[in-house]
Protein backbone atom coordinates (compact mmCIF):
# COMPACT_ATOMS: atom_id res chain seq x y z
CA UNK A 1 0.00 0.00 0.00
CA UNK A 2 1.31 3.41 -0.97
CA UNK A 3 1.37 6.05 1.77
CA UNK A 4 0.73 9.66 0.74
CA UNK A 5 1.33 12.87 2.70
CA UNK A 6 0.12 16.22 1.36
CA UNK A 7 1.43 19.65 2.32
CA UNK A 8 1.28 23.22 1.12
CA UNK A 9 -2.31 24.20 1.82
CA UNK A 10 -3.31 27.44 3.47
CA UNK A 11 -5.19 30.70 3.21
CA UNK A 12 -4.69 32.79 0.08
CA UNK A 13 -6.42 35.81 -1.42
CA UNK A 14 -8.35 35.55 -4.70
CA UNK A 15 -5.92 35.72 -7.59
CA UNK A 16 -3.12 34.26 -5.52
CA UNK A 17 -1.12 31.06 -5.89
CA UNK A 18 -0.30 27.98 -3.88
CA UNK A 19 1.72 24.85 -4.60
CA UNK A 20 0.60 21.60 -3.06
CA UNK A 21 3.02 18.73 -2.60
CA UNK A 22 2.36 15.04 -2.06
CA UNK A 23 5.18 12.80 -0.88
CA UNK A 24 4.78 9.09 -1.55
CA UNK A 25 6.33 6.08 0.13
CA UNK A 26 5.84 2.34 0.01
CA UNK A 27 5.87 1.91 -3.74
CA UNK A 28 7.96 2.43 -6.85
CA UNK A 29 6.90 5.99 -7.49
CA UNK A 30 7.95 6.13 -11.13
CA UNK A 31 5.47 3.34 -11.91
CA UNK A 32 2.51 5.06 -10.24
CA UNK A 33 -0.20 7.15 -11.83
CA UNK A 34 -1.02 10.05 -9.50
CA UNK A 35 -3.93 12.42 -9.10
CA UNK A 36 -5.41 15.28 -7.12
CA UNK A 37 -8.98 15.52 -5.89
CA UNK A 38 -10.81 18.11 -3.83
CA UNK A 39 -13.86 18.20 -1.61
CA UNK A 40 -15.68 21.37 -0.68
CA UNK A 41 -18.05 21.50 2.31
CA UNK A 42 -21.35 19.84 1.47
CA UNK A 43 -20.05 18.53 -1.85
CA UNK A 44 -18.79 15.25 -3.19
CA UNK A 45 -15.11 14.70 -3.73
CA UNK A 46 -14.21 15.63 -7.29
CA UNK A 47 -11.29 14.75 -9.48
CA UNK A 48 -9.08 17.74 -10.29
CA UNK A 49 -6.14 16.41 -12.30
CA UNK A 50 -3.96 13.40 -12.88
CA UNK A 51 -0.55 12.59 -14.30
CA UNK A 52 0.53 9.25 -15.70
CA UNK A 53 3.86 7.48 -15.52
CA UNK A 54 4.74 8.94 -18.94
CA UNK A 55 3.71 12.47 -17.90
CA UNK A 56 0.37 12.61 -19.69
CA UNK A 57 -1.80 15.10 -17.80
CA UNK A 58 -5.51 15.86 -17.69
CA UNK A 59 -7.55 18.44 -15.81
CA UNK A 60 -11.14 19.17 -14.88
CA UNK A 61 -12.36 22.02 -17.08
CA UNK A 62 -12.78 24.45 -14.18
CA UNK A 63 -9.02 24.49 -13.48
CA UNK A 64 -7.57 24.20 -16.99
CA UNK A 65 -5.10 26.99 -17.65
CA UNK A 66 -4.80 27.79 -13.93
CA UNK A 67 -3.54 24.56 -12.32
CA UNK A 68 -0.54 22.45 -13.31
CA UNK A 69 0.17 18.94 -12.08
CA UNK A 70 3.75 17.68 -12.21
CA UNK A 71 5.91 14.99 -10.70
CA UNK A 72 9.49 14.49 -9.54
CA UNK A 73 10.27 10.80 -9.56
CA UNK A 74 13.62 11.28 -7.80
CA UNK A 75 11.84 13.03 -4.90
CA UNK A 76 8.84 10.67 -5.07
CA UNK A 77 6.60 13.72 -5.06
CA UNK A 78 3.68 14.99 -7.10
CA UNK A 79 2.81 18.69 -7.16
CA UNK A 80 -0.22 20.80 -7.92
CA UNK A 81 0.64 24.39 -8.82
CA UNK A 82 -2.49 26.50 -8.43
CA UNK A 83 -2.56 30.00 -9.90
CA UNK A 84 -5.31 32.61 -10.25
CA UNK A 85 -7.14 31.03 -7.35
CA UNK A 86 -10.84 31.71 -6.91
CA UNK A 87 -13.08 31.40 -3.84
CA UNK A 88 -14.73 28.39 -5.47
CA UNK A 89 -11.39 26.57 -5.32
CA UNK A 90 -11.77 26.43 -1.53
CA UNK A 91 -11.73 22.77 -0.50
CA UNK A 92 -9.75 20.03 1.14
CA UNK A 93 -7.33 18.76 -1.51
CA UNK A 94 -6.41 15.09 -1.54
CA UNK A 95 -3.55 13.34 -3.27
CA UNK A 96 -4.31 9.96 -4.77
CA UNK A 97 -2.43 7.04 -6.24
CA UNK A 98 -4.51 5.25 -8.82
CA UNK A 99 -4.83 3.90 -12.34
CA UNK A 100 -5.09 6.03 -15.45
CA UNK A 101 -6.59 5.09 -18.80
CA UNK A 102 -6.28 8.11 -21.07
CA UNK A 103 -8.52 10.82 -19.66
CA UNK A 104 -9.90 8.57 -16.90
CA UNK A 105 -8.40 8.05 -13.46
CA UNK A 106 -9.47 5.51 -10.85
CA UNK A 107 -8.18 6.25 -7.34
CA UNK A 108 -6.69 3.48 -5.23
CA UNK A 109 -5.26 5.17 -2.15
CA UNK A 110 -5.52 8.58 -0.52
CA UNK A 111 -3.57 11.04 1.55
CA UNK A 112 -5.02 12.77 4.59
CA UNK A 113 -5.83 15.99 2.73
CA UNK A 114 -4.72 19.59 3.02
CA UNK A 115 -7.04 22.58 3.38
CA UNK A 116 -7.00 25.34 0.76
CA UNK A 117 -9.02 28.45 1.54
CA UNK A 118 -9.35 31.28 -0.97
CA UNK A 119 -10.77 34.37 0.67
CA UNK A 120 -10.20 38.09 0.93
Amino acid sequence: QVQLVESGGGLVQPGGSLRLSCAASGGIFSTLDMGWYRQAPGSQREWVAHITTYDYTNYVSSVKGRFTISRDNAQKTVYLQMNSLKPEDTAVYYCSQGFARGNLFRPNSWGQGTQVTVSA
